[in-house]
């Protein structure tokens, strides 16, 4: 009488008389890729993110400093007045009289910068971004909420430049304005500068349809 071999879930072998074929190894077990290996994680991409910082003075605030003592602030060196945009995904962005607005890097009329900073770098996709910025837009960067010493282009550009990387803009630019508010001098040109607006020409709305504004 033929003895039938059967393993566990089935034949090995021809189910014929005689042991079951041998399994493999362990080592050759372990040499078996495992069937779900995970893939490893890939990195994000990152978007350098650079500050744009310009002069609108062109070099005529830091030849007339120091400001004088009667001035009220104490012959304080004054290197400029600044206004700065974040550059991110290929383009320029900077907030004004006009609202967030847009445009190739120094493509506005105030030329190159005179100087760029280095903020870091983002995960922030582009789309993103553009979602963001339009939601600024339309409730803290509003054009009629642009004010020349308390709400301004380095207000606009400090925030993104956190939100991106993290990193706030440099502190001589963000301190300027209140180091003047806090002199007489400041105080008594305060209602002649608060009636100013700056809006660089050359840029593109940004997040108002139809150009609307």
């Amino acid at each position: 009488m033929r003895e039938i071999v059967v393993a566990r879930g089935g034949c090995w072998g021809a189910c014929s008389a005689g042991p079951p074929f041998p399994r493999p190894s362990g080592r050759a077990w372990a040499r078996s890729p495992a069937p779900y290996a995970p893939h490893p994680r890939r990195p994000p991409n990152l978007y350098p993110v650079k500050l744009y910082v310009y002069d609108l003075s062109k070099g005529l605030a830091r030849r007339l400093s120091p400001i004088p003592h009667h001035a009220g602030l104490n012959g304080k060196q004054l290197e400029g007045i600044w206004h700065t945009s974040i550059v991110v995904h290929k383009d320029e962005f900077f907030f004004g009289s006009g609202g967030i607005s847009s445009c190739p890097p120094g493509g506005t009329l105030l030329g190159p910068p005179d100087s760029v900073v280095d903020v870091g770098s983002t995960e922030v996709t582009e789309e993103l971004f553009l979602e963001y910025l339009s939601s600024l837009g339309e409730s803290l960067f509003r054009s009629e909420a642009y004010n020349l010493f308390e709400h301004n282009c380095n207000t606009f550009t400090n925030e993104v430049a956190q939100f991106l990387t993290g990193r706030k803009i440099p502190s001589y630019i963000t301190d300027l304005p209140s180091e003047i508010l806090s002199t007489p001098f400041g105080q008594a040109l305060r209602p002649l500068l608060d009636s100013i607006q700056i809006q660089p020409p050359g840029g593109s709305p940004v997040g108002r349809p139809n150009g609307q504004s």
